[in-house]
């Protein structure tokens, strides 16, 4: 019964913390400067290990692909089955759980350790409101880089099917790219940008609220760190399918 009551209370004190991030979007004062260095920081320093993971996955959907395809003689439609998939589903979820391992566990971890040192206290004792001046700034960068690096993990998963059609399935170039041409249009271009914002903003919020409710000193840092991947990934995964319904209903079967 505890752990039941426990889960209903982090949900309410998670749902505050959005509403007063959301609140303080649009009051005064702006920390401008502060989202454009998180976004720095949190996008920027993620483009490598998205840009590896992105060409990883491609080049293994285009590899398990071919020997299905080939045996229908369909080899030509590699790249829009890796584009559709990495666009869809694989792209969005991959960057955003990648986001969630490297800059949630940093997010959790740095407001932890400043809790636990009392930085935040003395910033609440100076007239300063931690959420507006570390959550909002944090929210508000993931948000805008999120669907850029799924953009980007999309691209080199594209990218990654190209080497493997050309280098092992013998495939021009030019089959493949006219095949990804084929995939895409705007709705599924708009739909593979949606979830990344919500995946982003759940990744923030989530490693926030663990970051400002670590308790236990030192050893609870890790404990928040831990709680904040395990807890963001379950929830992207969870709310992955009911967006996936949604972009179907409302882009993609009309």
């Amino acid at each position: 019964m505890s752990l039941i009551i426990r889960g209903i209370t982090q949900i309410q004190e998670i749902t505050l913390l959005t509403w007063r991030v959301l609140r303080g979007i649009f009051r005064k004062p702006f920390y401008l400067r502060e989202t454009i260095v998180q976004m720095d920081v949190l996008g920027v320093g993620s483009v490598v290990i998205i840009l590896l993971t992105g060409v990883a996955i491609g080049a293994v959907l285009a590899l398990n692909s071919a020997s299905t395809l080939k045996r229908f003689g369909a080899t030509g439609v590699t790249g829009q089955l890796v584009t559709l998939s990495m666009v869809r589903e694989i792209g969005p979820l991959l960057a955003c759980i990648m986001l969630a391992g490297r800059v949630g566990s940093g997010i959790a971890a740095e407001l932890g350790s400043m809790l636990v040192s009392e930085q935040i206290d003395a910033m609440r004792a100076l007239g300063t409101d931690p959420v507006k001046k570390l959550v909002t700034p944090r929210v508000l960068a993931l948000v805008i880089v999120a669907p850029a690096l799924t953009v980007i993990c999309d691209g080199a998963g594209v990218l990654g099917g190209v080497f493997v059609s050309i280098s092992l399935m013998n495939q021009s170039a030019g089959v493949y790219l006219g095949s990804v041409r084929d995939a895409l249009d705007f709705n599924e271009i708009v739909g593979g940008v949606i979830k990344p914002l919500i995946f982003g903003f759940i990744v923030a919020i989530v490693g926030c609220y663990m970051g400002l409710s670590t308790e236990g000193g030192t050893v609870g840092v890790g404990r928040s760190t831990t709680r904040s991947v395990v807890i963001s990934s379950i929830t992207i995964i969870l709310s992955n399918f009911v967006l996936t319904r949604l972009i179907l209903a409302l882009l993609l079967e009309r």
